[in-house]
């Protein structure tokens, strides 16, 4: 009798020890709740604040059917999502979207889009009242066939006013077509003119490349690349642009990322690769993970922490002029992964700063996917939901990558809508000012102090895939390896 009831308790010992393992890695959630749990389950493997979010805790949740109670709570994924992030003064930049295809569009410059990159700023004098000004123009796009350029003023849009609370739903509103009401600037006033100009938003990838050449001034051939994003799938052209700037012999180089929010890690270190050539194989960035992820890194691949200088693209040789001074333009919009370029060259060149303070954004993300290991490949095939999760912080060689509140030029000037100048002209302010350090010959521009509109925000940055530093997928393997 004894021996059948020990016999009993050991059988229901494995029992209920292999149903809580069951309930932990084995039972699927119910279909109501997929879309939460793929939310959970990647942010408590990727996000790099993982530790700081209780609800994140690895032991928060028994098993499945605790976390499950817990997922119910979250009808609307999105609110989910929030609900799992650090504050917003930490985390300013992980999002959620419910269709991967246009998240992976936009990553690589591709947007439904009339062409007109802008700034907006507040009229002098009001706390609500807004106007916009033309920063550049996107070829082959509505508005590179329209009379509107950059330095144009517009107030309104369809007749309404821009205001701090509107301008979201009239610029970026589901309408794809549209009416700027535009404006003249009278000293430090913004006066309509009743000029109109009519756009219309189509699908458009830009070609991040906008101006690229040489400018001869005495001895120094220095050359000009306005480059606006980090988009992996333009990586051979712009190879093949510092291959034009390599064959007419530059001896300098000023790098425009004024109205460059960021992209592609890779494509960064490519970038300082090219600029640079002679430190192939030395450390260009390190990336800093949660605590689990970094200790199985270290422990197992130390070398998958670092991005190092390289001298090609897959098997394609870089263009790379090997310089020890870079020039670098920079506005309030400058972000991330442009951020990544000027700290990671800092160790190893010397790199002038010439602009506007950055935007401080020194993490990465990764889009994470509703898979059995968050990367594209076997993707839930019910929904189209995707995560862009904040997933790593990067430093440089030495360590430095505490500029949460920007970078700060070594030479300030802000741009002014009464200064604009042509983009890739000598004359051009910021331009001017590079070329005059170089040739040791110019003297600093005189900011126009009365000329004090508000910054507000910017284009880019209202778009929010094209304000981002990210890897190109996640590690593959290594949810079980963690498990």
């Amino acid at each position: 009798m004894k021996k059948t009831l020990l016999f009993s308790f050991l059988l229901f010992s494995v029992l209920f020890t292999f149903q809580s393992c069951q309930d932990n890695d084995d039972v699927a959630p119910p279909a109501t709740l997929e879309v939460q749990d793929f939310i959970w389950k990647g942010l408590n493997q990727y996000y790099l604040w993982q530790a700081d979010v209780p609800n994140l805790s690895d032991d928060r949740f028994a098993n499945q059917k605790a976390l499950n109670v817990f997922l119910n709570k979250y009808p609307v994924p999105e609110e989910l999502f929030d609900a799992l992030r650090v504050d917003e003064s930490i985390d300013r930049f992980s999002w959620i979207v419910d269709d991967y295809l246009e998240l992976e569009g936009q990553l690589q410059g591709t947007t439904k889009n009339n062409g007109v990159e802008f700034g907006l700023s507040y009229k002098n004098g009001s706390q609500t009242e807004i106007f916009g000004y033309v920063r550049y123009i996107i070829a082959n796009s509505d508005a590179s066939t329209k009379n509107i350029k950059r330095g144009d003023i517009f107030t309104a849009v369809n007749g309404t006013q821009l205001t701090a609370s509107n301008y979201s739903a009239l610029l970026f509103g589901p309408n794809e077509n549209y009416t700027l009401n535009m404006a003249d600037l009278n000293g430090t006033t913004v006066v309509s003119n009743g000029k109109s100009v009519s756009l219309t938003k189509t699908v458009l990838t830009e070609n991040p490349i906008l101006i690229n050449k040489v400018i001869t001034s005495g001895a120094n051939k220095i050359g000009y690349l306005m480059y606006n994003g980090f988009y992996g799938d333009f990586d051979s052209k712009l190879n093949d642009a510092f291959g034009s700037l390599k064959s007419q012999g530059v001896t300098d180089l000023v790098l425009d990322l004024r109205y460059n929010g960021g992209g592609s890690v890779l494509t960064a270190t490519r970038l300082a690769s090219m600029i640079t050539g002679q430190f192939k194989g030395k450390v260009f960035a390190k990336q800093q993970w949660n605590s689990k992820i970094n200790a199985y890194f270290e422990r197992e691949d130390p070398s998958q922490l670092f991005n190092y200088f390289t001298d090609t693209i897959e098997a394609t040789p870089l263009n790379s002029l090997n310089l020890t001074r870079v020039y670098i333009l920079t506005a309030s919009g400058t972000a991330s992964a442009s951020e990544l370029v000027i700290n990671g060259l800092e160790p190893h060149i010397n790199v002038i700063q010439i602009g506007d303070l950055t935007v401080g954004k020194n993490v990465g993300s990764v889009t994470l996917y509703d898979s059995p290991d968050f990367t594209d490949k076997n993707r839930n095939p019910k929904h189209k939901y995707a995560m862009q999760p904040i997933v790593l912080k990067i430093v440089n060689s030495v360590g430095f990558g505490d500029y949460f509140t920007g970078l700060k030029p070594d030479f300030a000037i802000k741009e002014t809508l009464s200064t604009f100048g042509t983009l890739g002209e000598s004359s051009e302010p910021l331009l001017n000012v590079a070329i005059g350090k170089i040739t040791g010959t110019g003297r600093m521009l005189k900011q126009n102090s009365t000329e004090t509109f508000k910054f507000f925000k910017d284009s880019k940055s209202m778009t929010r895939f094209q304000n981002e530093m990210y890897i190109d997928k996640a590690p593959e393997g290594l949810l079980k390896a963690l498990e």
